[in-house]
């Protein structure tokens, strides 16, 4: 009687490789063997009896990785301690594999199950090809408007299919670098493809590709789907070719006239690459400025810069309606019918939690989906935590990263807390936007007696030696003692510098305390201590460096 068996495969990186892997199993006596590229699966018929070590010795021997998936439900049980618990992990990005990582090195068995691309978000369609694409942008930017004299200024001549295939055979390589590897090399990660839910708060049902369900036993269960983008309900766009973020990072053509929706990071952060690269770029935004949740003087100084690179900004404006007619969109503002061959709609990202059974199992969410927990990532439900961008922390790598990592110290039986009160944020626009801690404003809501100060770059020597002095670094502190309670930076390199700001506030250390300390001449970093040297004395009176 022929048997069936199922074979965990990595290392793939094509349908070659899956033709490749599927004629050597097929060589082997009595076997019969499909190899899906998409699914990481090998299915085997064996109408003979043959081992699985067979079957595994003959993948590994054509360079790649190889596990049986039987029995049916993934993994087997664990006896013991907290170190063999089996770990459940819905996604593959950065708070997934953080947990992962974590929780496998501690010698839980985990399942990650991953209904998209491996990775999640940030190397694929996020963090990693926006910044290549802002880079590039940045480059033609310098190259006819560097502030040199004596160096010959040229008009580059972009070629966005070549700048596409760059930025993506970059972000393979991160994706198999840090995740596809990382997954070869730890036998006690087994990665699942399928759509999950919840049977029950310890019981994931997995609808795999070819449409076959596996169910997925799991002591402890960690939510990590992410976010995707939100599209707001205004007649005629949906049924528009809009772009989001995803499609805008891939497209080979430069658009002539790229219309904006939204004010905030992703949109400016884009916008200004687009316009670099020389396409004409407005933004509309509907609330009265730009960055809305930042400090008003970032948004209002980043817009008159990028004004005048040439960026239409509107704010405070309501879109009526979007038509699209052969190559056109019609962005109707009500004063005005705005007229352009790309839409970016960038007006935030919705938690991607429908379709998992949260609230047939009791995961509370927010009304937009973003499911709740605590600061040790724990949800509503006993063994069922969530981190990243499906809960209702700030949407960012990093804390995704720091949620996932803690999530797994606590299944373990630990005791690890995801602390926020430092931490840094950056646009990446040029000049950066960089902030952390508190607004003034924000820290008086909080009933601190809080001062502040502001100083123009045009008081920093670097800056002016870079011949870059617009924008400004702004601290803000306690009026008794003087404790650093936030910092907001529009400037140049601004996230290299925000940080030395954040171990300031992690350390509670105060803005003499800042003052006093010592910073390499002559770095952007300096307007730091400069900053904090304006709430005891006019630093416009001191010599260039000066302790």
């Amino acid at each position: 009687m022929a048997q069936n068996t199922t074979l965990r495969i990595t290392g793939m990186t094509c349908d070659h490789c899956a033709r490749t892997i599927e004629k050597a199993l097929n060589a082997l006596p009595g076997v019969r063997a499909r190899v899906s590229f998409p699914d990481a699966q090998a299915k085997v018929e064996l109408r003979e009896a043959l081992p699985v070590e067979r079957l595994l010795k003959a993948v590994k021997a054509k360079g790649y990785g190889a596990e049986s998936l039987d029995p049916e439900t993934i993994p087997p049980a664990r006896t013991g301690g907290e170190a063999g618990l089996r770990v459940g992990i819905i996604g593959s990005g950065s708070a997934a594999f953080a947990c992962a990582l974590r929780a496998a090195n501690e010698g839980a068995q985990v399942t990650l199950i991953e209904q998209g691309t491996l990775g999640g978000t940030c190397v694929n369609v996020g963090c990693v090809p926006s910044k290549i694409l802002i880079r590039a942008a940045h480059v033609a930017h310098q190259m006819q408007h560097h502030p040199f004299d004596g160096i010959g200024k040229a008009a580059p001549i972009p070629e966005r299919r070549r700048l596409v295939a760059q930025q993506q055979a970059r972000v393979d390589e991160l994706r198999q670098a840090k995740y596809q590897h990382n997954l070869d090399d730890n036998p006690n990660i087994n990665l699942l493809q399928g759509e999950a839910r919840f049977t029950t708060p310890t019981t994931l049902t997995v609808k795999r590709p070819d449409g076959s369900e596996t169910r997925v036993q799991a002591d402890r269960v960690l939510i990590a789907t992410g976010a995707s983008p939100a599209v707001p309900s205004i007649p005629g766009l949906r049924d528009s070719p809009y772009w989001t973020s995803t499609e805008a990072l891939v497209a080979e053509d430069l658009p002539e006239h790229l219309i904006v929706l939204g004010g905030s990071v992703v949109g400016l952060e884009l916008a200004q690459a687009f316009l670099r690269l020389g396409s004409k770029v407005t933004v509309i935004e509907l609330l009265p400025r730009l960055l809305p949740r930042e400090d008003e003087a970032l948004g209002a100084e980043l817009a008159t810069f990028l004004e005048g690179e040439g960026l239409r900004i509107l704010t405070g404006i309501t879109t009526q309606s979007v038509h699209h007619s052969g190559s056109q969109f019609g962005v109707d503002i009500g004063s005005e019918l705005i007229i352009g061959d790309r839409l970016l709609v960038a007006t935030g990202r919705r938690p991607h939690t429908s379709g998992l059974g949260l609230e047939a199992v009791g995961v509370k969410t927010e009304r937009n989906g973003a499911i709740i927990v605590d600061d040790h990532l724990r949800t509503s439900v006993e063994h069922v935590y969530a981190a990243g961008d499906c809960t209702r922390h700030p949407q960012f790598v990093y804390v995704a990263a720091a949620g996932g990592t803690r999530a797994a110290i606590n299944m373990l039986g630990g005791d690890a807390v995801l602390d926020l009160s430092a931490m840094p944020a950056v646009v990446f626009t040029d000049p950066q936007v960089a902030t952390v801690g508190l607004t003034e404003a924000a820290a008086r809501e909080q009933g601190f007696a809080a001062d502040s100060r502001t100083l123009t770059l045009d008081n920093v020597p670097r800056a002016l030696a870079n011949f870059e002095t617009q924008g400004f670094i702004k601290l803000v502190a306690e009026t008794t003692g003087g404790r650093l309670l936030g910092a907001q930076i529009l400037a140049p390199e601004a996230g290299e510098i925000i940080e030395i700001a954040a171990l300031a506030i992690r350390q509670h250390m105060t803005v003499q305390q800042l003052a006093d300390t010592l910073f390499p001449y002559l770095v952007m970093a300096e307007g730091l201590k400069l900053c904090a040297q304006t709430f005891s004395m006019d630093v416009t009176k001191l010599s260039c460096c000066a302790g």
